[in-house]
């Protein structure tokens, strides 16, 4: 699932509105508008206040797995 599709979901879960959920982020219908429509990336400062008000890790909100095929070791 794309960060966009993932936003969308999300949004529709908790019952709210592109505005609604705008605001509760500080940021404008227009630009909560373009990552929804996944015309626009955020900036790492918004998806921070993403993932923080829907009570998720980053990686869960970008879409990602938790177990990655061919993951490599942390480099120490």
């Amino acid at each position: 699932m794309t960060f966009s599709e993932n936003l969308r979901l999300l949004r529709k879960a908790h019952g709210l509105k592109q505005q609604e959920l705008a605001d509760q982020l500080g940021i404008s219908l227009r630009a909560y508008q373009y990552y929804e429509r996944n015309e626009r990336e955020p900036q790492l400062s918004v998806l921070v206040r993403i993932a923080d008000y829907f009570g998720i890790s980053l990686d869960e909100l970008a879409g990602r797995e938790n177990s990655a095929p061919g993951k490599k070791e942390a480099i120490r």
